[in-house]
């Protein structure tokens, strides 16, 4: 027969309550009566049952993961970060991937809300950069944290996870002018994500203090994919005044434009240097591996679960901002550039 929180209670000669309070991590529990219950639920294998859970009280324990992002490594990194969160504290995950660009993306996440019995969200970009959606969930006053790009929070206000993309970028700009470089192109994500414009003005930023010209040709808009770096390189590599360096938005679109290279028979890093941005395991899959910058995705999204547990606890007082800053991380990708440009 199935252990149930009665014999647990029983077990441990306590009262239902006392476990539910136990299994639940609820504050203000004696850690001798703590051990006693664990101790019960290790000897009984007693399995708590989330849904039952939620069905019996007003507290939910469900916390949704919401996404729209093509990079897998990147997904599975939010998810991975989320679930350890989830696992420490009781709660379970429920992953809704979507389609932010829809007509109907905020009404889809307010069914979301209500049909689910959520806890709250996880809202990653570009989500949680959209004032539409962040209005209809408002509305309903949902429980959600951002993790946004930036390097303080916007006027939306709420609790954010932000990530300082513009500082990687002139970091990882700038290690490729102290090689020398000059000549550097900019292959741009989806201009729906606010890292992109964080990126591109920390490019531009880079440049611009070191009294470097940004040729407008060697600036590539596409997508945060492999595709998308195969085809901005081929461009960049087809003009007249070919570029030495490429800093792409990120590790998946420096992967496609090493690819690219790779067909148009130009030597990476000695003829054209590479670098990307995220540190995902694309860069250290490709041959030469990738100099990138350094994005702790997996721990950007615990700690995003860890605040949204705590703004639901109603401890919202303590709570503030968290800000991650990404740093470059120098692999093989990128040298000196060659004395002789490639054709």
């Amino acid at each position: 027969m199935k252990v149930t929180i009665n014999d647990v209670a029983k077990h441990a000669g306590v009262s239902i309550k006392t476990v539910s309070r136990v299994t639940n991590k609820e504050p203000s529990v004696r850690q001798t009566t703590i051990d006693k219950v664990n101790e019960a639920i290790a000897a009984l294998n007693y399995q708590p049952n989330v849904a039952a859970r939620n069905l019996a009280g007003t507290k939910s324990y469900v916390i949704a993961f919401v996404y729209d992002n093509p990079n897998a490594y990147y997904v599975i990194d939010m998810q991975n970060g989320i679930l350890s969160s989830c696992k420490q504290r009781g709660y379970e995950l429920l992953i809704h991937p979507c389609d932010a660009k829809s007509d109907s993306i905020c009404e889809e996440l307010v069914d979301l809300v209500r049909h689910a019995r959520l806890s709250g969200l996880v809202l990653t970009p570009p989500l949680s950069e959209d004032p539409n959606v962040l209005a209809a969930l408002d509305k309903i006053n949902a429980n959600y944290v951002r993790i946004i790009a930036g390097e303080a929070a916007d006027q939306h206000g709420g609790l954010s996870v932000l990530v300082n993309d513009k500082h990687g970028a002139i970091s990882i700009t700038q290690h490729l002018i102290d090689l020398g470089h000059k000549e550097i192109a900019f292959l741009a994500g989806d201009h729906q994500h606010e890292s992109t414009k964080e990126r591109l003005a920390g490019f531009r930023q880079a440049m611009r203090e070191n009294q470097l010209n940004v040729d407008e040709k060697h600036i590539i808009n596409g997508e945060y994919s492999f595709e998308s770096g195969v085809s901005g390189a081929k461009s960049l590599l087809s003009n007249s005044n070919k570029p030495t360096a490429i800093v792409a938005c990120n590790d998946e679109i420096a992967a496609g434009a090493l690819f690219a290279a790779r067909l148009e028979g130009v030597q990476i890093p000695a003829e054209l240097s590479i670098v990307g941005f995220e540190d995902s395991p694309f860069s250290r899959q490709t041959w030469p591996k990738l100099t990138t910058v350094h994005q702790p995705n997996q721990k950007i999204a615990q700690i995003a679960t860890e605040l949204l547990i705590a703004k639901q606890s109603k401890s919202e007082d303590n709570l503030t901002d968290q800000v991650f800053v990404p740093e470059p991380v120098i692999r093989d990708s990128s040298s000196a550039p060659s004395l002789v440009k490639h054709n």
